[in-house]
């Protein structure tokens, strides 16, 4: 299981980093584009189960095709315990963003708390993965910041554009 480290926590953060840029850009062009409460919630909750289905399901194949590659055989455990930490991972993550329009009741502070909690939750991670791997922990957690507010600002544009 210790060998199995690298990729449980590599999954880890992939799920994490991928849940928060893709949750929060799509919650802050849906809530951008002026549709209700209702549907905003409904389609963050929808894309995070989908989306992290989809990363775990991609995980357990590229792992599994890895292992026939190599002509290693682990019976599909580390694969399968790869994609469940992958899907874990995402989901949790996917509720830091999203919880904001559930805790608040005015959209635009909605809007603002889930990029601020999906922003802070990037640096912190960008911090742990930094430390774990003995590098550059501060830029570690500034980049990860930083491409999530590249995503923030790509689902605003987005929601601007499409808006109904």
């Amino acid at each position: 299981m210790a060998g199995h480290f690298p990729l449980y926590f590599r999954n880890f953060i992939f799920g994490v980093e991928d849940s928060l840029v893709s949750t929060v850009g799509l919650l802050a062009g849906i809530a951008i584009g002026g549709v209700s409460r209702e549907t905003i919630f409904l389609t963050g909750a929808v894309v995070i189960l989908v989306e992290a289905f989809s990363m775990a399901a991609g995980s357990f194949l590229v792992e599994s095709s890895m292992e026939e590659y190599t002509h290693k055989r682990d019976k599909n455990e580390r694969p399968l315990a790869g994609g469940v930490v992958m899907f874990f991972s995402y989901v949790l993550a996917g509720f830091i963003p999203l919880a904001s329009y559930i805790f608040f009741v005015e959209d635009t502070t909605a809007l603002y708390m889930s990029a601020l909690t999906s922003l802070v939750a990037l640096f912190v991670l960008g911090l742990i993965g930094g430390s774990l791997s003995h590098v550059h922990v501060m830029r570690r957690g500034v980049r990860m910041m930083l491409v999530g507010g590249i995503a923030i600002g790509a689902g605003v544009v987005a929601g601007l554009i499409f808006a109904v």
